[in-house]
């Protein structure tokens, strides 16, 4: 029996649907012993992260946390509200 670490990390911003859409061309890349679903709502963005180990963990949360970051700062600056 292997044993996953998992993550659920919950990002809220009023920016949340275009965050979700700027993150999904990434669900299509694999992150090497990672399984990653995103979801929400209107002001939520959900992500899940499972993973064989603590360091493909640490990476993906790593990731897609920048990769909100970016997708959220951009989306404000652009005033997509």
């Amino acid at each position: 029996m292997t044993l996953t670490d998992r993550a659920t990390l919950t990002l809220r911003s009023d920016d949340a649907e275009v965050v979700r859409r700027a993150l999904s061309p990434e669900l299509a890349e694999r992150i090497p012993r990672t399984r990653v679903s995103v979801s929400g709502d209107e002001r939520e963005v959900v992500i899940e992260i499972e993973a064989d180990d603590l360091a493909s963990l640490r990476a993906a949360l790593n990731s897609y946390i920048r990769w909100g970051n970016v997708a959220e700062e951009t989306a404000k600056e652009v005033g997509t509200r």
